[in-house]
């Protein structure tokens, strides 16, 4: 859910109107075409305040403290909408059944719910790099991953302890 938000992140934001939506959750569903997804300019604010739950309850469990009851009402509401419905394309690729912005928020908050009570719950890591910030899920074995990615915010932070010391 990183596209931007309210506050110091509103620099960030990169979901402004209908078109938006339907690119970004084109690349989030991987399909071929945005057009192939309906979405409105009604669907912002639904979109916005998902986002802000899934992102404090994110923020929340990776710092130890319980998803705060307001998000989990947002969360859940969003989740008993009608889900996108999956589809076997004649290529054996992944499609949906007619996808929607409010079906995919549903499919969103289902998988928010997913991780959020599931087993990797508590491997839920903010990127250690000081200038990052970004979420993750430690899916390593030993569990002590530190940065969101080790190409960008992890070599640069052994960049700079190497060259400090």
């Amino acid at each position: 859910m990183h596209t931007g938000g309210e506050g110091e992140l509103a620099a960030w934001e990169i979901v402004h109107n209908a078109d938006d939506i339907r690119r970004w959750l084109s690349v989030v569903l991987e399909l071929a075409e945005p057009a192939d997804l309906t979405a409105t300019a009604a669907d912002l604010p639904a979109l916005r305040k998902l986002r802000a739950a899934i992102t404090h309850a994110a923020y929340g469990l990776a710092a130890g403290d319980p998803v705060r009851p307001a998000d989990i009402a947002v969360i859940n509401a969003a989740a008993a909408e009608p889900p996108l419905i999956p589809a076997l394309s004649p290529d054996g690729a992944l499609t949906f059944v007619a996808p929607t912005a409010r079906a995919a928020l549903s499919t969103l908050a289902r998988d928010a719910i997913d991780l959020f009570s599931g087993p990797l719950a508590n491997r839920i890591r903010v990127c250690a790099a000081d200038n990052c910030g970004l979420l993750f899920v430690d899916a390593s074995r030993p569990g002590r991953r530190r940065w969101c990615s080790m190409e960008r915010c992890g070599n640069l932070a052994k960049v700079r302890k190497y060259r400090d010391s």
